[in-house]
C-alpha cells in the first residue's frame, strides 16, 4: 500500500470529525432558537399580575387623560364694550367738564372690544378772579373667560380690588376717604383725597365699579387755580358717582339685555391686570393720577 493510500483514511477521519463538529453546532443553535422564543414569550407575560393592560407606547396614558373631562369655565357675560367717549350723557359731561364737554379725547387701544378710555379737560377762566379746572377720565377694561386664567368675572373682581387699593395708596395724598357706591354694577367704591400740586390744591375722586366681567374706572379731579376757590369735595364725589353709574349702564346696554355670551377658552388681550387704560389716559392731565404707585 502506497504512502498516499495510507493517508486517505486518516484524511477521511479528519473530514468526518469536522463534519460532525459542524453538525453539532447546527443542532445546538437550532435547539437554542425555540428556547429564546419561549423566553421571549414568557417575558411578555411576566408581570401581568401587576401591570396588566399597561400601554408602554404612551397611547394608553393619553386615552386615560382624555377620558377625564376638563373643568368647565363659565363664559364671560359681556363680550364687547361701548364707545368710551359716548358712555356719558351730554348733560353729565356739561356738569362735570362744562368747558370741555365736546372735547372728549379717546385713548389708543389695539383691542377696542377689551379696553377703551376717554378723557375731557375743562378750564373756566375767570380772568383776575382765577379759573376753575376740571379733568375727567373714563376707562373700561373687559376680561374674557379662559381655561388657563379662569372665569372673566373673577378676573375682573381681582382687578377691581387692585384698582381700589391703588387709589387708596397714592403718594402725597391727604384726607383719603373710601365709601361704597350703590347702583353701579356688582361692586363699586369711591375713593377721594386731597393732592397738593404746583398748580394748586386738587380734589381727586376715583370711582371703581365692576359689572360682570367689566371694570369701569372714573377719575375726576378739580382745582381752583390762580386764586380761585377750591371746589367742594362732596360735590365732585357725587358727580363722579353719577358718571360711573351711567358708564356701567352703557356697558350693559352695549351687550343687550342680560349681556352677550363670551367665548370661554378665548383669552382676551386685556386679561393682564397690569395694563390699565385709566392710567395711560390719566397721564394727559396735569392733575392726573401719575402720582399713583405703579
Amino acid at each position: 500500500m502506497s504512502e498516499g493510500t495510507m493517508h486517505q483514511p486518516a484524511q477521511r477521519d479528519r473530514q468526518d470529525h469536522q463534519r460532525a463538529k459542524r453538525l453539532h453546532r447546527v443542532l445546538v443553535c437550532a435547539a437554542a432558537v425555540p428556547v429564546m422564543v419561549i423566553a421571549a414569550g414568557c417575558s411578555s407575560d411576566s408581570g401581568s399580575g401587576g401591570s396588566a393592560g399597561k400601554d408602554t407606547t404612551g397611547v394608553g396614558a393619553t386615552t386615560s387623560a382624555d377620558a377625564t373631562a376638563a373643568p368647565t369655565v363659565q363664559a364671560a357675560a359681556y363680550k364687547k364694550l361701548p364707545e368710551p367717549c359716548a358712555v356719558l350723557s351730554k348733560k353729565t359731561l356739561t356738569d362735570l367738564v362744562p368747558e370741555g364737554a365736546k372735547s372728549g379725547k379717546e385713548g389708543s387701544s389695539t383691542d377696542t372690544a377689551s379696553r377703551g378710555s376717554c378723557s375731557w379737560t375743562s378750564l373756566d377762566n375767570n380772568g383776575v378772579k382765577g379759573s376753575q379746572f376740571r379733568w375727567l377720565n373714563v376707562s373700561l377694561l373687559r376680561f374674557d373667560s379662559s381655561q388657563t386664567q379662569g372665569e372673566g368675572d373673577k378676573l375682573a373682581e381681582a382687578y377691581y380690588t387692585k384698582q381700589v387699593q391703588e387709589a387708596q395708596s397714592v403718594t402725597g395724598a391727604k384726607n383719603t376717604k373710601s365709601e361704597p357706591v350703590s347702583g353701579a354694577g356688582d361692586q363699586a367704591t369711591a375713593v377721594r383725597y386731597d393732592l397738593k400740586k404746583k398748580e394748586g390744591a386738587f380734589k381727586q375722586q376715583t370711582v371703581v365699579a365692576r359689572v360682570e366681567n367689566v371694570v369701569v374706572t372714573i377719575d375726576y379731579n378739580g382745582a381752583g387755580l390762580a386764586g380761585d376757590k377750591t371746589p367742594d369735595a362732596d360735590t365732585l364725589t357725587k358727580a363722579a358717582e353719577k358718571a360711573v353709574r351711567e358708564a356701567v349702564a352703557a356697558v350693559s346696554s352695549a351687550n343687550g339685555s342680560g349681556g352677550g355670551g363670551g367665548d370661554a377658552g378665548t383669552p382676551s388681550a386685556s386679561a393682564s391686570p397690569s395694563a390699565s387704560p385709566s392710567k395711560s389716559a390719566a397721564k394727559a392731565s396735569p392733575s392726573a393720577s401719575s402720582d399713583k404707585k405703579s
